[in-house]
């Protein structure tokens, strides 16, 4: 009885709220048929597990985020994508790596251009994307990864060059974060290798931090 009971119910939920169709929104480099293959057969929105296909999409690596959107008047489920983008296009050991700002491997460029960077080694990918995931946290946009050499790692964050070293800390990012929004005056660069500070500068620092 119970398992009859369970059909039916499943029945009527395909029968008044079937999928119709879907639409992906923000994709550029994720395949929409990724998220047609994540989807159910036969599925019903109200037996559509929402989470379950936003972790198939997430898996992806150009997909940062994804939310699926259930319109019940329609029919229509919609997928919000939200896509990483390139900040290093790297050459390290004679292989190529692409990174995110969080340090998620892509695939390619995805249309992103950047200079290729030497890398000498895997500290210096490890800071690179420990750095790159304090900022974003602390809503600082990294752009690209411009140049890595002796003095450190610099990088280019909304129309603005920094510098950096080994950590940098949430407290810094905060810091950099205000300076930028205040728009001070000859404040281009910031140097953030020295631990806890923020130095501003017209130009790139020489020397090392301390």
């Amino acid at each position: 009885m119970a398992v009859l009971t369970a059909l039916i119910a499943l029945a009527v939920s395909y029968l008044f709220f079937p999928v119709t169709g879907m639409e992906v929104k923000g994709a550029r480099m994720f395949p929409e048929s990724e998220a047609w293959e994540a989807m159910p057969e036969h599925a019903s929105l109200l037996s559509l597990n929402a989470d379950a296909i936003e972790r198939r999409i997430e898996s992806n690596p150009w997909v940062k985020g994804a939310e699926v959107i259930k319109d019940w008047e329609s029919g229509i489920v919609t997928v919000q994508v939200e896509e990483r983008k390139a900040v290093l296009d790297g050459d390290f050991d004679g292989r190529r790596i692409v990174l995110a700002a969080d340090g998620t491997k892509l695939p390619g460029l995805g249309g992103a251009s950047l200079a290729r960077v030497g890398i000498d080694d895997e500290v210096q990918l490890e800071e690179i994307s420990s750095v790159g995931k304090v900022l974003e946290e602390n809503g600082v946009v990294l752009d690209s990864i411009d140049m890595v050499d002796a003095r450190g790692v610099e990088a280019s964050v909304e129309g603005y060059r920094i510098l950096f070293s080994r950590e940098v800390r949430g407290g810094q990012a905060r810091v950099l974060k205000g300076l930028m929004e205040e728009e001070q005056p000859g404040g281009s660069y910031f140097d953030l290798r020295s631990p806890e500070r923020v130095v501003t500068a017209a130009e790139p620092v020489t020397g090392t931090g301390g």
